[in-house]
């Protein structure tokens, strides 16, 4: 195994202001219209000490900072896809999940009332809830305020995407590039009948995938109904794990054929293109990542090792290759590290993944950082002290 190598505030400057290497070739078999240079776009570093006003007037200001948002959501239906993992009831360290390891519904107010000054049609806050409860009381659970959530844009509404919800039917969509795992996903009709997508992450590592930031946030856009271990009812609500994480079970749906079957059974291979290819089908307009308050050492609560972190920022672009690269350097971590090296050790890097399709670059010499530099923005996590998940949790989910 490669060392684990972390980057420090000197070297973080260096990648962020050196000037772009040669330019990246996509593979051959990608038909895009980027050319030989990969997509990228300006990434803005907020200062946010707590969840209070502050909230919306850093974003307000990050979004400035990108050249607005109005030319992307004027006169459109918007879907904000939020993280909302495990059970939103779960205290870590004395605090609620919405300060731990949730998406704050703070930063998801803010950002429905910004995309309503900017002339956003309707937004949609969509997750897959796992709980067969209606999705008004989970929230509530989780500490949302509904009555100041509709009432931050003139026409917000909430879709639980377990399962095809509200819509008529599931929607069926190919990904561009051919995929990495299936040829095309099933998905909430939400979704598709979108014109804009907005990921709203928290900066998290992730035991399977190495972090979770916006990209990763897509995974859970996947229906449990057709997904989950438990597939095959509308009322199915458990985790992907046979389907996505370890390969053992079929999904339920159309796309039901892998495309490599014979391919490694691993978590640590499968999740990273599961997510590139999610990405793909439903792509992210907006990416923004939660770092006022987070947690180290895993993805929640239910992990071995997990400690608080208290970044004091917020991280928002319009392309979410960028934004990701920007948020795992803010974690003290190479953005283009391979694996075998942290903070993915045992996993392909997604965002490399990413990168080769032609969504995005995940190199931070390409990318430009506007707000807070990113040396002053930088919070070092540490995975080297990453352990396994709890026996708890093994004994519940992993099979």
């Amino acid at each position: 195994m490669k060392p684990l190598h972390r980057i420090t505030r000197r070297q973080a400057f260096k990648m962020s202001m050196g000037l772009a290497g040669a330019a990246l070739t996509s593979p051959r078999w990608l038909h895009n219209s980027f050319g030989a240079t990969l997509p990228s776009a300006p990434v803005a570093i907020g200062k946010c000490a707590a969840y209070d006003e502050n909230v919306l007037t850093a974003l307000d200001s990050m979004f400035d900072q990108l050249g607005g948002i109005e030319d992307l959501v004027k006169g459109k239906t918007v879907c904000v896809k939020v993280n909302l993992t495990g059970d939103p009831r779960d205290v870590f360290a004395g605090l609620p999940a919405n300060r731990t390891f949730h998406t704050h519904p703070k930063v998801v107010e803010a950002t429905c009332v910004l995309l309503g000054k900017a002339g956003a049609k309707r937004i949609t806050v969509v997750e897959s809830l796992l709980f067969n409860q209606p999705k008004e009381e989970v929230l509530t659970w989780a500490g949302w305020d509904l009555d100041a959530l509709k009432a931050s844009a003139k026409d917000v509404r909430l879709e639980n995407t377990r399962n095809k919800g509200s819509g008529k039917d599931y929607a069926q969509v190919k990904v561009p590039w051919g995929g990495y795992v299936y040829p095309a996903y099933e998905l909430n009709e939400t979704y598709t009948n979108s014109d804009v997508c907005v990921s709203i992450a928290k900066l998290k590592e992730h035991m399977v995938a190495g972090i979770t930031l916006c990209l990763k946030n897509m995974f859970g856009i996947a229906p449990k109904s057709i997904y989950g271990d438990d597939a095959g009812s509308e009322d199915s609500h458990g985790a992907c794990g046979g389907t996505f994480h370890r390969g053992t079970a079929v999904p339920v749906g159309t796309f039901s054929q892998e495309l490599e079957p014979d391919s490694p059974r691993d978590g640590g291979y499968r999740v990273p293109r599961v997510t590139v290819d999610l990405v793909g089908v439903r792509p992210i307009h907006l990416a923004i990542i939660d770092a006022v308050e987070s947690l180290m050492g895993g993805e929640g609560p239910w992990c071995k090792n997990p400690r608080l972190a208290g970044p004091g920022i917020l991280i928002a672009g319009k392309n979410p290759v960028c934004t990701d690269a920007v948020g795992v350097a803010v974690m003290g971590y190479d953005p283009d590290a391979d694996r075998g090296t942290t903070p993915f050790q045992e996993c392909d890097n997604h965002l490399r993944l990413a990168a080769a399709v032609g969504l995005g670059t995940n190199k931070l010499s390409e990318i430009e950082i506007r707000g807070v530099p990113l040396e002053k923005a930088m919070c070092p996590y540490d995975s080297s002290l990453r352990a396994p998940y709890s026996e708890e949790f093994q004994r519940r989910f992993v099979r």
